[in-house]
Order: C-alpha cells, then sequence, then structure tokens
C-alpha cells in the first residue's frame, strides 16, 4: 500500500523568486537569426522573465523579417478557453503577417506556409504530459521542416513538473493520435527541447535541429524555483497547482466525470452530480497516497461536462508535489469512482482530439490496456506496478537526449 508522507510543501505558498536566475531558451535568438526570414510558432505564453513576447523580441531584431506566425491549440493568442475549439488562419494586425493556425484544416504546416521561410523558430510551455499538444504541434513541425529542408530553432522552456520523475504508462502501437504520437510515457520528465531531440533522432523526424538550451535550470526544479513568471500556457491550466496534477487528471476527460473545466480549478476539481463528494473524499484520503488530501468539494461547471449541474467529487491538494504521484493518483480516483457509482460512472466516447474511433481513455492513455485494468477492477496499486518495465526501458532510452 502506498503511504502519504508527512513531508508537507504546498506549492500554493511559494512565489515568484526573482533571486533565481534561469534564462530560457529565447534569450539567445538574436545571434542566431541575423539575416534570416522566420517563422515563429508561439501563444501567449512565449515570454521572456521581463514578460517580453518572443514576436516582439523578433520582430525589433536588425536585418530579420518576421515572415509567418504559426498558433498550436487554443490559437495564437490563447484566447479560446474551451478543448477541442479549431482555430482559424488569421492576420497580425501590428506586423501584418500571416498567422498560420496548427488547430484545424492542419496540424502540421504545408510547403505554401514554410515557402518564405529560412527557419523556423518554436517557442511553446511544454506542461511535461505526452497528451498536451503543443509537443505534437512541435514534432509536426519538424517532421514538415525536414521534408521542405527549412531548419527549425527549438527554444528551451523549464518542464514545470520537474525532470527527474517519468510516471504512467506508455503509449503502445497502434494508438497514435494527436495527444500521442510517439512511445513515451504518460509524464515524460523532459524539457521541450530534450522531446525534440528524442523525437526528431531518436523517431527519425530528420529535421535539421538546434536547441536553444536553459541556463541555471536543474530537473528537480518546478516552475515556481525558477524565478520565471507563470503565464498559462492554455486556459485550464491557470496555475502551477493545476499544472502539477494534470498528468494524471487529464485522464479524466476519458470519462463521465467533469475534470472540473468550467470552474477556476480545473483538473484540481473532479466529480459529477451522481457522487457523493463526503463518499469520494474519504475513500481517497483512505487509500493514504503520498503528498496529496482530497477535500469534500461541490461545484456547478459553467461549461463542459454537466454545464450547470451541481457535482460532487473532490478538490486535490498536493501537500508535498516530490511525493506526489499524479498519474498513480488519477487512477485511484477513477476506480474509486467506479466503485462507488458503478451505474453512472462510463467511459466517454469518440470522437475526440481528432480520433473518431478508439475511445478517448485509450489514446489518452496509450493503450487499451489501463481501461480494461479499471473495467476487470484490478486494484490501482498492482496497475501501477505494470508500467515499470516500459518505464526504465524508456529512462534509458531518453539519456543521451538529455540537456541537464
Amino acid at each position: 500500500m502506498l503511504r502519504r508522507t508527512r513531508r508537507c510543501r504546498n506549492s500554493a505558498t511559494r512565489s515568484y523568486n526573482a533571486a533565481v536566475s534561469v534564462t530560457l531558451g529565447s534569450a539567445s535568438l538574436a545571434s542566431r537569426l541575423a539575416g534570416h526570414r522566420v517563422g515563429l510558432v508561439a501563444n501567449p505564453a512565449s515570454v521572456d522573465r521581463d514578460f517580453r513576447h518572443v514576436t516582439d523580441l523578433v520582430a525589433s531584431l536588425s536585418g530579420v523579417t518576421l515572415a509567418t506566425l504559426f498558433g498550436p491549440q487554443h490559437g495564437f493568442r490563447s484566447d479560446l478557453q474551451d478543448n477541442m475549439v479549431e482555430t482559424d488562419h488569421a492576420r497580425h494586425d501590428a506586423l501584418g503577417v500571416p498567422i498560420y493556425s496548427l488547430y484545424g484544416d492542419t496540424r502540421e504546416p504545408d510547403g505554401a506556409m514554410l515557402a518564405a521561410l529560412d527557419l523556423l523558430v518554436i517557442d511553446l510551455q511544454d506542461v511535461g504530459t505526452r497528451v498536451y499538444t503543443y509537443v505534437h504541434t512541435m514534432t509536426n513541425c519538424l517532421r514538415a521542416c525536414a521534408r521542405h529542408g527549412v531548419p527549425v530553432l527549438v527554444c528551451d522552456r523549464p518542464n514545470p513538473v520537474g525532470g527527474l520523475t517519468v510516471e504512467g504508462p506508455m503509449l503502445a502501437p497502434g494508438f497514435e493520435s494527436f495527444v500521442g504520437l510517439f512511445p513515451i510515457p504518460l509524464r515524460h520528465g523532459l524539457t521541450i527541447g530534450e522531446m525534440a531531440r528524442l523525437c526528431n533522432d531518436g523517431f527519425g523526424l530528420g529535421a535539421s535541429l538546434e536547441v536553444l538550451p536553459l541556463h541555471g535550470w536543474h530537473r528537480q526544479m518546478y516552475h515556481d524555483d525558477t524565478g520565471l513568471p507563470w503565464v498559462m500556457p492554455s486556459p485550464n491550466l491557470p496555475t502551477i497547482d493545476s499544472t502539477i496534477v494534470y498528468p494524471g487528471q487529464v485522464l479524466v476527460e476519458g470519462t463521465n466525470l467533469s475534470e472540473g473545466r468550467g470552474t477556476t480549478r480545473p483538473f484540481e476539481l473532479v466529480g459529477a452530480p451522481w457522487l457523493d463528494a463526503r463518499a469520494v473524499a474519504r475513500t481517497m484520503n483512505d487509500h493514504q497516497l503520498p503528498g496529496v488530501h482530497f477535500r469534500p468539494a461541490e461545484f456547478q461547471p459553467t461549461f463542459q461536462k454537466h454545464a450547470g449541474e451541481p457535482c460532487g467529487g473532490c478538490q486535490l491538494h498536493v501537500t508535498d508535489r516530490t511525493a506526489f504521484q499524479p498519474v498513480v493518483t488519477t487512477v485511484a480516483l477513477l476506480q474509486t469512482c467506479r466503485r462507488l457509482a458503478p451505474d453512472h460512472f462510463a467511459w466517454r466516447q469518440p470522437p475526440y482530439e481528432y480520433e473518431t474511433v478508439m475511445p478517448p481513455i485509450d489514446i489518452l492513455s496509450g493503450s487499451d490496456q489501463l481501461r480494461r485494468q479499471l473495467d476487470d477492477d484490478i486494484p490501482f496499486d498492482v496497475i501501477a506496478r505494470s508500467w515499470e518495465t516500459d518505464l526504465q526501458a524508456f529512462r534509458s532510452q531518453r539519456e543521451p537526449h538529455l540537456l541537464y
């Protein structure tokens, strides 16, 4: 049985630490871009420690032409709150350059979008979870740029949930989707630059790739250890607290439970109209999972699943994030909710993230194994042990691609 540690380190009490000096990869851009026509993949989180957006940085450089902008899911402006809402192409009001959506008619830039470029720069804030689509936008760009002969610069950014821990099930062949294109675990422990190296070299994308590294970042750091400002990378990850639970709580999207979208605490809240909040929290606390406490919570989402309906469930309060195991925790939570309400709990049906056949839980977890294990009521700690062989292999596989 997994036991809760007594150590307490509540991330909610931590604040912006300007004394720590982690330098982003984008700080080295100016010396790499002279004389080039540049495309830029970015969104509102693509800012430096002084809150200057990378678009403004590149546009200000003498001898550099910012020719094209690209936006990932939620748009270049990240103004689309809900999930799985496509973005149209647009133009930048001030710069007059096209903004191509990579979450709409196409999720990979085509030859016409890349034709005017000497170089593509990618500056996106990943959150350390395989299903976060920004990673797959990046790898699609690497694939397209390899095909069309455009070099790629990736500006590295910290993994906000650290670089030490890997956790969760591996993506299996045949379960590829836009929330998982390569065989990596749910929580991968890589920066976006390291992920680019792994996918480009280890999985054969073949782009001409350079990663502009971080300086001063260490693998044990969470985002609020870096001294860098937190700008939400997507609308439903507003805080570092939501990001810490996300590697597990994203699995809730594959069920008929609300994952807290439409509340001010997405992914920290989970529940449904047919659940009793006290029973959920009491059962989860009885598991004595490390680094987390479950508070009974009732909430009413304003959009998405169960919009306008009172939901019973719990809020996850992470008390020790270094001990907390987000994926194991969510698997235990799904099992608990299923056992408490077996006649109501159900797996969400497709379509989901451009997949129209496979159940969403399968492409989120990376195979049908987790769904079948939970259907068979295999204890959550036994399920967690079934991941270990694949995780050990991944730790070895990622080693040559680590930068820190």
